[in-house]
């Protein structure tokens, strides 16, 4: 059987390697508190504009303002910067708080889109970071869609 980190690395086309990549320098010390600010900000507001009800559904349950919140918390401390996420929200546990939520493989290439482009607007971040953050959101989304589907088999 799979791990869900092979499953990730099938589905999503990631290497593991490339996908903590990131890890290879500290991302935050690099880009600043206002760049992951800046990402999870236009992310978050395309999402809530998406056009497509289904998936604006997914995050009919939070504010925006909180998914922001939430988002660059976690983004600042997984790349290197302090434990914002963890200090306020406890471990991150991914697969356990997106539970809730329908995340299939047609929602994670939908929020992926979102993130890409999101990416592509924040002037700040360098062509080589996008790179290596898109790898680990790519992966990660993957990682999530696995997870999800260990919950509808149990």
């Amino acid at each position: 059987m799979q791990s869900l980190q092979e499953k990730a690395s099938e589905w999503s086309g990631v290497a593991t390697t490339d996908a903590f990549a990131i890890d290879d320098e500290n991302l935050f010390e690099k880009l600043g508190l206002e760049a992951f600010v800046s990402l999870s900000t236009d992310f978050y507001n395309r999402v809530y504009d998406d056009e497509e009800e289904w998936f604006r559904e997914i995050f009919a349950g939070s504010k925006k303002e909180d998914a922001i919140r939430n988002q660059y918390e976690f983004f600042v401390q997984r790349m290197g910067g302090p434990p914002l996420y963890s200090q306020r929200r406890g471990h991150p546990a991914l697969i356990g708080r997106h539970r809730p939520f329908p995340v299939t493989h047609i929602a994670a290439e939908r929020w992926l889109g979102h993130m890409q482009q999101a990416l592509d607007s924040v002037p700040d971040i360098d062509s080589d970071s996008k790179v290596k953050m898109m790898n680990f959101f790519r992966h990660t989304a993957f990682f999530l869609v696995a997870g999800d589907q260990l919950k509808n088999e149990s």
